[in-house]
């Protein structure tokens, strides 16, 4: 199987330049250091071209901000490199994360089995919520598949043909990448995850997230009120959407 590992790396991070090296070094395959759409570059044009709103349902609530919309651009043009460079996969990687090694490989040979098809296969810092199967396990480390899709993209194995089929849906975007792969009713794609996965955050030791949250604190006690009310509303609509799906892949079987 022909899997190459690209890091999503932000060129004016430079605080992170050496989590990138290690990475580098760690990866077990071979690997490319990807420059990050950087959302404070975007122009009103490369926006309009993509960023829509009110595209797919359940409606997002809110409106994406720059950043949001970069982050989305940088997983479409790592998903271009899979497809252009013809790989059986690719493990996207984003730089603030570090490894555990040996764990970490054996936490990619066990997800290298779903890599059938259009397969997407989570590597997550946080615990995998809600219900979920197993599909494969080595040991403790379990390959599962959730019914709701788990938010994050810190770092992914994703299949040429899964590469191709997202890039041809998100030419227009209405929401985050994390959150649009949530929807397997539109993509047709039902992400596994990895558990343990062999990763961990560093964002904190190196600088914090690139995806800014601005303007958070200037919210009032009422905008932040409603933001919880219509992220709690967003998310029962998500798993009904999710459990609606799964039902209806059982009948199709």
């Amino acid at each position: 199987m022909k899997i190459e590992g690209f890091i999503v790396h932000l060129r004016r991070a430079m605080a992170r330049r050496p989590q990138v090296e290690h990475l580098l070094a760690s990866l077990p395959v071979e690997t490319h250091v990807v420059d990050a759409v950087d959302g404070q570059a975007l122009g009103d044009d490369e926006v309009g071209r993509h960023y829509v709103t009110g595209l797919h349902q359940p409606a997002y609530p809110f409106a994406l901000r720059q950043s949001e919309i970069a982050c989305f651009l940088s997983h479409r043009k790592v998903w271009r490199m899979i497809v252009e460079r013809r790989l059986d996969a690719g493990l996207i990687v984003e730089d603030d994360v570090a490894l555990d090694m040996p764990l970490f490989g054996r936490c990619l040979d066990l997800a290298k089995r779903a890599c059938v098809g259009k397969a997407y296969v989570q590597f997550r810092i946080s615990p995998v919520r809600g219900r979920m199967r197993d599909v494969a396990r080595d040991g403790e480390v379990r390959l599962v598949a959730p019914q709701v899709s788990q938010l994050g993209t810190v770092a992914q194995l994703v299949t040429r043909e899964a590469a191709q089929h997202l890039l041809a849906l998100t030419e227009r975007f209405d929401r985050p990448v994390d959150t649009f792969l949530q929807m397997r009713w539109v993509t047709g794609i039902a992400p596994f995850c990895v558990v343990p996965s062999g990763i961990s955050d560093q964002s904190a030791e190196i600088g914090g997230s690139t995806v800014s949250a601005s303007g958070k604190a200037r919210r009032s006690p009422g905008e932040r009120l409603w933001r919880e009310w219509s992220r709690f509303i967003y998310r029962r609509r998500v798993q009904k959407y999710s459990r609606d799906w799964c039902e209806t892949e059982v009948e199709r079987r």
